[in-house]
């Protein structure tokens, strides 16, 4: 049994009731000015770490098609692209969940949490921090193929001799109803065709994104130290837009504790943030403000060159740049450190002014943690409370920074009145962003005793 839940309309599907309520974003109003803040860090950071098991090139279904109103062709799956403006062709993201059904087996007050409370939120909370092109008409997303090899034929993405009979996204079966028809050709992309034991499913309308979600306790788990994760499974075929993705719940770690409430919303954001966009598999398909590619593409697929070793496709350094610090202060001497840096224009923007540092490069990318963080967050050193850092911190905030970046993927337009103030390292200068955490305590060493005290009321209070 599927169910489907969108602001409130009821489908053919059972309807899941939605309550009215806003996102509550906490906040906290302080100023780094004391050193010994940067010590206390492992005190002050809590332990849920994001582990964003990224999808590889070939898990993910490209070509999509997005029925428009002004589609001129029924077989047309490109138009004309049109630069990011402010007109009316940006609408509110509407995302529409669908639970299977794992989520109803969980117990009842973990359902009644993430059903009344945690999903609405999260979901209103992206629905009015981001902008889209309006999808109109509906949306029939692809099936996987058998083959990773793909041909496309009029727009239109055909596999090999036959697809898959089920199509998954994530741990969620695709319910047939959002299925397009298989399309196929023979080996040489020859004689191409439907796949007469298929149909088109009636597809989905009234939406941009469609969310799957499921409650399985999986290896991905961990023992209970993954609350949830997430990714997008398929692309549409205009601009590349994830258009679909996965949210997984882990039961045993959702916890109904009221104090935890806030922690448990701020995940769940965080993970629908990277099926939507914030990904480094989706780096890659990044574009500018006239909607072309940040990134070169292939002439014969259309889509970036795949990076073999990480299998994903590789971006560009329009997108994210290594940059050397040649003298970088650790125990004992210096060394040569290299960082990535997300180098989109709104970004460096947003950095510049934040930390007051106008030689900045970029936005400092996560170096740690493996290829479930490396990478796929913001650099926990410099934005320590940002809800995008690969650990969760007390009081974690979704920054101007943040919204900059879903705005440089050139699939949406940010409404940065939803950005909450960010108040780690604002105004410090180029010397606490670009050196190391060394370099700056020596540098400001004659801190006073007050100064001291101040951060260690302030740690107290976040423990």
């Amino acid at each position: 049994m599927w169910h489907k839940f969108h602001q409130g309309r009821c489908y053919k599907y059972v309807i899941i009731p939605k309550k009215n309520y806003f996102s509550m974003v906490p906040t906290v109003y302080y100023k780094l000015h004391y050193i010994i803040g940067l010590l206390l860090l492992p005190m002050i950071t809590s332990g849920h770490n994001c582990q964003h098991f990224h999808p590889k090139a070939d898990e993910v279904v490209h070509g999509v098609r997005i029925e428009t109103a002004d589609s001129l062709h029924p077989h047309q799956s490109t138009h004309s692209i049109h630069k990011r403006s402010t007109d009316a062709a940006d609408q509110p993201l509407r995302i529409l969940l669908f639970y299977d059904e794992s989520v109803f087996r969980l117990d009842e007050d973990k359902f009644e949490l993430i059903n009344n409370t945690v999903l609405p939120e999260a979901v209103q909370f992206w629905e009015q921090a981001l902008m889209v092109r309006e999808t109109k008409g509906v949306i029939r997303l692809n099936r996987k193929c058998n083959s990773t090899q793909v041909f496309v034929k009029n727009g239109l993405t055909h596999c090999i001799d036959n697809c898959k009979k089920v199509t998954m996204c994530g741990e969620v079966e695709v319910p047939k109803e959002h299925l397009d028809v298989c399309r196929v050709c023979n080996a040489t992309g020859q004689n191409c065709r439907n796949d007469e034991s298929t149909q088109a499913g009636e597809g989905i309308e009234n939406a941009d994104f469609i969310f799957y979600v499921s409650a399985r306790q999986t290896e991905r788990c961990h023992k209970g130290l993954t609350v949830a994760y997430a990714a997008h499974c398929q692309q549409e075929a205009h601009l590349d837009r994830p258009i679909a993705g996965h949210a997984n719940l882990c039961p045993d770690s959702i916890s109904t504790k009221p104090q935890e409430l806030q922690t448990l919303l701020s995940t769940v954001k965080h993970e629908i943030l990277h099926a939507l966009g914030f990904s480094v598999s989706l780096y890659a398909f990044f574009r500018d403000d006239e909607g072309r590619p940040r990134t070169p593409r292939k002439p014969d697929t259309g889509k970036p060159y795949l990076n073999e070793k990480l299998q994903i496709h590789q971006w560009s350094n329009q997108t994210i740049r290594k940059v050397v610090r040649e003298k970088w202060a650790v125990r004992g001497g210096h060394v040569r450190k290299v960082v990535d840096m997300m180098v989109t224009p709104r970004v460096v923007d947003e950095v510049r002014k934040h930390f007051d540092c106008p030689l900045l490069e970029g936005a400092e990318l996560e170096d740690q943690g493996g290829e479930g963080t490396s990478l796929t967050h913001w650099e926990k050193r410099i934005l320590e409370n940002e809800a995008m850092t690969g650990t969760h911190t007390q009081s974690p905030v979704f920054s101007r920074i943040t919204l900059a970046l879903m705005e440089d993927s050139g699939w949406y337009r940010a409404n940065y009145s939803m950005a909450a103030p960010l108040s780690w390292g604002k105004g410090l200068g180029c010397n606490f962003v670009m050196n190391s955490c060394k370099e700056w305590i020596q540098a400001n060493n004659g801190s006073t005793s007050n100064e001291r005290d101040n951060w260690l009321r302030y740690a107290g209070n976040q423990i």
